[in-house]
């Protein structure tokens, strides 16, 4: 696993599954983007968080927000049935499948969960870029809270 990535470093480039298992793309980040890691789709904790970037998606937009990227340590059927629960009538915010937890390691925001969620998991994060250079990054000091990764905490730092 890698070191944890740090404000001013550069997010590594990496393909990505959003809506096939085996389809991989790019992550381009242009502009400013938020990078938003979970342990798994569909934890209570998890669950009850992201609901929060949906809603304010348009707001966040507002601040000068490109993309939404919510990184869950899932493979993509989890991811998009998660998306689908949370946003029946579709969003913009973009559900990644970090299927063997390969982005979570590379930025050094991992850790083992094999006695509660079966392997390697993300830490509760977010991540504010400024196209692919960090511009800011809050963990979550206990990854079953949501403090300083709510979208309201987010959105008011920008």
């Amino acid at each position: 696993m890698s070191a944890r990535i740090q404000v001013g470093d550069v997010v590594p480039a990496q393909s990505v599954k959003e809506n096939a298992p085996d389809t991989a793309i790019p992550l381009l980040l242009k502009g400013k983007n938020i990078i938003v890691g979970v342990p798994g789709a569909f934890t209570g904790t998890c669950h009850a968080q992201i609901p929060g970037y949906i809603e304010a998606y348009n707001d966040f937009k507002a601040k000068g927000v490109n993309e939404i990227y919510v990184f869950s340590v899932n493979d993509t059927f989890v991811t998009k049935a998660w998306k689908e629960n949370l946003a029946p009538k579709g969003s913009p915010v973009h559900f990644i499948a970090d299927d063997t937890a390969a982005f979570a390691k590379s930025i050094g925001l991992a850790f083992d969960a094999t006695h509660i969620l079966g392997g390697f998991r993300s830490l509760r994060y977010v991540i504010v870029t400024n196209d692919d250079k960090v511009a800011s990054l809050a963990v979550e000091p206990d990854p079953s809270k949501i403090t300083i990764t709510a979208a309201s905490a987010v959105l008011a730092s920008l």
